[in-house]
């Protein structure tokens, strides 16, 4: 088959929930480690909107920035991930060019990646601070162009800025439903050009079309 299969990366691939609650794991044990309930009290912190990295310092003396700091650059626990490097093997199976859209800093992003060992397995990745743009720029998406494949698939979660743009370009677009732990709420009452062509509930649901 000739196609060009990309993906996002949070919520799509990878809930960012469980990235947050790794992040929150190494926090709470470097801040104190004799501590059986600092991890439980950040999530209800984060539950409640409270400014977490804020308590913390005052609470801990740890400033805001050092906290924020070991967010994005500890490497996740993704032991008890979802499937993701099979489902990508299967893709390239089938003769799929593999690909990947993703918004935020590259070694956050990266340490993603390598903590689900999927890494290797794109042919292209674009990372929003290595690519020096965001979605729904253009050329986030045209730059899969080169692949010259007839078809090209988009698959996300985020109905604010993932789906237009390729909706744009001709792209067969395809909306991951909410399972209730993505962070970003998905709001499909916008113009029809914001929305995914399809929706799936489970990513394998993807060979059903492609």
């Amino acid at each position: 088959m000739s196609a060009t299969v990309v993906f996002d990366l949070d919520d799509t691939l990878v809930k960012e929930i469980d990235y947050l609650k790794s992040a929150f794991k190494a926090i709470a044990l470097r801040v104190d480690s004799t501590s059986d309930t600092l991890f439980e009290q950040m999530m209800q912190w984060y539950q409640n909107k409270d400014n977490v990295f804020q308590n913390i310092e005052n609470l801990y003396g740890v400033s805001v920035n050092e906290l924020k700091q070991q967010y994005r650059t500890h490497v996740p626990d993704f032991t008890q991930h979802n499937g993701v490097p099979e489902l990508l093997l299967r893709f390239k199976e089938k003769g799929c060019f593999i690909g990947l859209i993703t918004d935020g800093y590259s070694l956050t992003q990266r340490n993603k990646l390598k903590a689900l060992g999927i890494e290797e397995l794109f042919d292209l990745i674009v990372i929003s601070e290595e690519f020096g743009s965001e979605k729904p720029n253009e050329n986030n998406y045209k730059v899969f162009h080169q692949f010259e494949t007839k078809d090209y698939f988009y698959i996300g979660d985020n109905t604010a800025k993932d789906f237009v743009t390729p909706n744009r370009l001709g792209w067969i677009t395809v909306g991951l439903l909410n399972n209730g732990k993505n962070i970003h709420p998905q709001d499909f009452t916008k113009k029809n050009v914001y929305l995914p062509q399809k929706t799936i509930a489970d990513l394998n649901e993807l060979f059903i079309f492609i």
